[in-house]
């Protein structure tokens, strides 16, 4: 047997005015995009962003439905409509923000194991890493160099056995 341990690394700001300016940019917009989240079942309304290599932005918020499955998380909202989009112009950052307070000192909210999935394969499709930030409000803001840095071991095209 062999242990081995995987090693998570971020950087914690805790004021938004550290940040840089493309930051507060996609931070902005993913905090703008929760205002269109539909959650009347948890009352959990997200927001993302995307900030691509040309300064545009693309957001999406969380949509719900009464059965479960149905409904969709703003990282994936945001990616899937970045990915119907003819041009592929490479994405550098993902914002997600989740409109309501936290506790103080409190760490944001943190995309589902879904959103991680897909947030890794489509850095994979991309020219490069894609930095994640999360922030919440009254929180502190985290942000990780890469989508995969937050699902390490994720499950990649080249394991199908059919993928060439």
């Amino acid at each position: 047997m062999i242990d081995r341990f995987i090693t998570l690394c971020y950087k914690e700001y805790h004021d938004r005015d550290e940040l840089s300016i493309q930051q507060k940019k996609v931070v902005q917009s993913a905090a703008e995009a929760c205002a269109t989240a539909y959650s009347p079942y948890s009352q959990f309304p997200v927001g993302s962003a995307l900030l691509l290599q040309d300064g545009t932005l693309i957001h999406g918020s969380n949509q719900e439905n009464a059965s479960y499955p149905c409904g969709i998380c703003a990282e994936r909202n945001a990616l899937f409509h970045y990915g119907s989009l003819t041009s592929r112009i490479p994405i550098q950052k993902i914002a997600v923000v989740v409109a309501q307070g936290s506790k103080s000192g409190a760490l944001p909210a943190a995309p589902c194991g879904l959103c991680r999935q897909v947030m890794a394969e489509f850095e994979t499709r991309n020219e490069g890493p894609i930095e994640v930030i999360l922030a919440q409000e009254g929180s502190v803001i985290l942000i990780f160099e890469s989508c995969q840095a937050l699902l390490p071991h994720w499950f990649s095209p080249s394991q199908l056995l059919n993928v060439r």
